[in-house]
This record gives structure tokens, C-alpha cells and sequence, in this order.
């Protein structure tokens, strides 16, 4: 695997037990989740969980706290054009909430994972809904800014 550890290999391939999900979430939460296993999958999985528990408002400002907090833990500073983006988190946990909207409960917490990423997960989605420019911006790192090709679902 040319350019990623193993534990980023088992961290992007389909969950397998709801215990995997969870493990996840834990590490998450509490800042421990090692830098390699904070993936693209890993960044859907806690937003699935946290708009399943927590009403929208809520559940953003959750998860929004705990990349802040885990990027902290991996030393990645916020930057005009590095760490925490303000508009990707908003974007995914709209797409999120709307995919729970739909599919509700649907399943044990890894199939639902598995759902939503073979659904959400190709990461490039963000880029049907904003030009490169405006989704690279500054200003969209730091605050949320509408779509300016595709409204959100």
C-alpha cells in the first residue's frame, strides 16, 4: 500500500461490526482516535452517529467541536488553507441528516455506515455542489458559504 499506514487501509475498507463504528465514535469523542484512522470514512461514521442522537444544530456543533478538539490532539492547526472547513463539515452533516431523513434506522450501525458511504462517501461529492475555487476558499474554511452549482438535497 503505496503511501498509507495499515491501520488508514482497515480504517477505509467496510465496517464489519457495529463494535467497529463504535470504536470509532469512542476514539473520536474523547480525542484518542489516532491521526491515521481519522479518514474520510471515519468523518461520515461520526457524523451518522451524531445526526442519529442529537438534533441538527446540536449534533454540528458536536461534531464540529470534536474535529476542532482531535486536530488539536494530532497537532494539525485550522489555517486559511489547512485543518478544521467549516463549509465541508456543514455540507456533509446536511447530507447526512438528510440520509437518516431518509433511511432512518435502517439496520445495525455498520451497515449504516456502509450505506451512507457507498451512498456519500466518493470525495468529490462536495465539488458537485461548489466550484473548486469557492470550496478551496479561505472563507469557506472558516464559515459556511451556500453552493454556487447544485442546491443541497
Amino acid at each position: 500500500m503505496t503511501g498509507h499506514s495499515s491501520a488508514a487501509a482497515i480504517s477505509e475498507r467496510p465496517y464489519e461490526t457495529g463494535a467497529e463504528v463504535e470504536r470509532v465514535v469512542a476514539g473520536f469523542r474523547d480525542g484518542t482516535l489516532p491521526h491515521a484512522e481519522w479518514t474520510h470514512r471515519a468523518h461520515l461514521t461520526v457524523a451518522l452517529w451524531y445526526a442519529t442522537h442529537h438534533e441538527a444544530a446540536e449534533a454540528l456543533d458536536l461534531v464540529r467541536a470534536g474535529i476542532l478538539r482531535l486536530n488539536a490532539a494530532h497537532g494539525v492547526p485550522t489555517t486559511p488553507t489547512r485543518g478544521y472547513h467549516e463549509t465541508i463539515t456543514r455540507f456533509y452533516m446536511h447530507v447526512v441528516r438528510h440520509f437518516v431523513e431518509q433511511h432512518g434506522r435502517e439496520g445495525d450501525w455498520a451497515e449504516r455506515v456502509n450505506r451512507l458511504f457507498a451512498r456519500y462517501g466518493h470525495r468529490e461529492l462536495p465539488l458537485r455542489h461548489y466550484s473548486e475555487a469557492k470550496l478551496k476558499s479561505a472563507e469557506a474554511r472558516a464559515e459556511w458559504v451556500e453552493p454556487d452549482l447544485l442546491p443541497l438535497p
